[in-house]
């Protein structure tokens, strides 16, 4: 087993990028300088930046084209690359504006790629803001699908839309992470989140063995690999008009309004109508995941650190975590399998069954974020453990205090800070793969986004064909059907609160981080992850929001709001706007707007932005009448 550093460092010398998105934190000058060997000693800092090929000797790269992976990047904010034990490929190569030009390897940061990625963070009426965001790229073996040969290669045998094929001795290409987290009682579960989640999950992806999903299977590809890599100028001039392939990948969707679709309309006056549900109300299901890909053999290694990591949840807590079944974990741990486990069992006692006998256990991303998730909640709640509660006579205490609580440690952690933090925070991740260097906004480029999810923050997609939102995490309240059946023989009762609201505990959230007095009910950090395979230009843009966003808009009207705006920055901006300003009780907002292939289409799909005009400007009606019904 590992233990992470009890130290929150910051990830470089630029300032932090978690407290606004428009005001910048600096440290402190009276703060000593750290020694050069304890930094050394300590976990990778988070990239909050992605590398990428420049023209060396432009400061407009993009003069020549106004489309490419290179559009509008902001040079001036841009800093060159010096590799330090990574091998990654940089995300856009060197064709893309021609062989002829001087390329370098640059760090963009990646807040300031304002057409890619925008956020925006708003307290609204609430004395400080509990909500965190983190956005970089992530140390990580790829885990998207390879793509068909077929698909790759050119008639010529050189590969197509790419410089560097993935796989080869430049490493796999980065691998994005976007996080959403809210806090509840203060920041300090959500900042624990945001400064290092990302570390255990780079750590669980070597102590579970994980391999690169891009790799050469056997030597016909590798030898493959290696010819495309030293193609003929010839050849490369093809791979690197990706301008073309981006047009076709972005005319080749074919916009349409599906059937059944209406435009919004608000209540009417003297009528019992109520507004559309509200994102933090939807009860339908996200759209189904991709199945899981085997990325390590290791089984017998996995099964070894799940079956530890269950068994220090059931000696400290017990309660739930005495039956419960993580989703990706080995069934001989306790869980409910690994991809494939089910059919290797079946095929092995039934040698008839249908299952093909290539059929192979295997792990994938999706054991090592379940494993990272449920690590990072255990450290946090056992290290509020040692802690001593604000005020011993006046504080409350958990549910079966000494039975829960266990045995306390002798030397307290600074997870959470220096007093015993009860509270806790919701979670939505995003990691983005993709099987070529092309980045994942280019419109010609296919990738890999998972998301992992705990609690009522949501993250949706922009369909580019129908201009629909696309949810893929559901809020894990006691009135969705799943949760209430998990939780009802654990815990005593729900109730409703004055707002019509059902609680657990006194918590509206059934999965969430640290909230160390539920544990034992089973408020637990098993996230909900689902893998969704992207094609080209499939999707305008993915938002990512807390429930001060989504607990009265609607997810159409969320994306509409999107739709209207030039950037991913404008972008997250009105939306944090509009949700605080039309709120009658506006809570801690926090918006991430991503941009995705399909970004240039983003309002031609259905009926585009005008489907909930009417709905949004009767909000803003509404908001600015004192008299209003709302």
């Amino acid at each position: 087993m590992w233990k992470p550093s009890v130290r929150l460092l910051r990830a470089s010398r630029r300032p932090s990028i978690a407290t606004c998105a428009c005001t910048q934190q600096f440290r402190s000058s009276s703060c000593p300088p750290r020694p050069h060997r304890y930094v050394l000693l300590h976990r990778r800092l988070f990239h909050d930046y992605f590398l990428t090929h420049l023209p060396s000797s432009s400061l407009h790269p993009d003069s020549r084209s106004a489309g490419g992976p290179h559009h509008k990047l902001p040079r001036d904010k841009s800093t060159p690359h010096v590799p330090r034990g990574t091998n990654r490929a940089p995300a856009a190569a060197p064709p893309m504006v021609g062989l002829s030009r001087e390329m370098t390897v640059l760090r963009i940061p990646i807040i300031k790629a304002k057409h890619h990625f925008g956020v925006c963070l708003s307290r609204g009426i609430r004395p400080y803001n509990e909500d965190a965001f983190q956005a970089g790229t992530i140390d990580i073996p790829a885990f998207a699908k390879r793509r068909p040969i077929s698909l790759t290669r050119n008639p010529k045998g050189g590969m197509k839309n790419e410089a560097t094929p993935a796989g080869t001795s430049s490493g796999d290409p980065e691998v994005f992470y976007f996080g959403v987290f809210d806090g509840h009682g203060g920041t300090e579960c959500s900042m624990f989140l945001r400064e290092r989640l990302h570390d255990y999950i780079e750590k669980a992806t070597q102590l579970f063995e994980l391999e690169s999903s891009l790799r050469a299977k056997d030597a016909s590809e590798k030898s493959g690999a290696r010819s495309s890599s030293t193609d003929t100028k010839e050849e490369r001039s093809t791979a690197g008009n990706l301008e073309d392939a981006a047009k076709d990948s972005l005319e080749a969707i074919q916009t349409h309004t599906p059937e059944g679709v209406e435009p919004l309309k608000p209540p009417q006056p003297g009528t019992d109508d109520q507004p559309p549900a509200s994102g933090k109300d939807n009860k339908s299901r996200p759209m189904a995941s991709a199945p899981a890909l085997k990325q390590s053999e290791g089984v017998r290694n996995a099964e070894e650190l799940e079956r530890n990591l269950l068994r220090e949840w059931k000696e400290m807590v017990g309660g739930y975590f005495r039956r419960f079944k993580p989703e990706y974990f080995s069934m001989s741990a306790g869980g409910r399998g690994h991809p494939a486990e089910q059919d290797v069992i079946s095929k092995r006692h039934s040698p008839n069954s249908v299952i093909s006998d290539d059929t192979t256990e295997g792990i994938g991303i999706e054991t090592v974020l379940q494993y990272s998730f449920l690590k990072a909640d255990y450290d946090f709640v056992s290290a509020q453990v040692g802690k001593q509660d604000e005020d011993p006579i006046l504080a409350d205490r958990a549910i079966n205090d000494e039975e829960v609580l266990g045995h306390p440690s002798r030397s307290a952690s600074a997870i959470g800070g220096s007093k015993r933090f009860k509270g806790g925070s919701t979670c939505s991740i995003a990691l983005i793969s993709t099987p070529t260097p092309s980045p994942f906004w280019h419109p010609a480029s296919p990738s890999t986004l998972i998301t992992a999810h705990v609690g009522d923050t949501r993250i949706l997609l922009c369909n580019t064909a129908t201009g629909l939102a696309i949810p893929l995490t559901s809020n894990h309240h006691p009135s969705l059907p799943e949760e209430a059946t998990r939780l009802r023989r654990y815990a005593a009762a729900f109730v409703t609160d004055s707002f019509g609201e059902e609680r657990v505990s006194g918590l509206a959230n059934t999965r969430a981080f640290g909230d160390m007095a539920s544990k034992r009910i089973g408020v637990s950090a098993e996230p909900e992850i689902r893998r969704i395979e992207v094609n080209p230009a499939e999707y305008s843009f993915m938002v990512m929001i807390s429930d001060g966003v989504s607990g009265h808009l609607s997810d159409q009207e969320i994306v509409d709001v999107v739709k209207e705006e030039k950037t991913p920055h404008e972008a997250a901006q009105a939306v944090t706007k509009f949700a605080t300003e039309t709120s009658t009780d506006a809570d801690n907002a926090t918006t991430l707007v991503v941009r995705l292939g399909g970004w240039e289409r983003r309002s031609e799909g259905g009926l585009g932005s005008m489907g909930t005009k009417e709905m949004r400007d009767w909000r803003k009606a509404e908001a600015e009448n004192p008299r209003g019904r709302m």
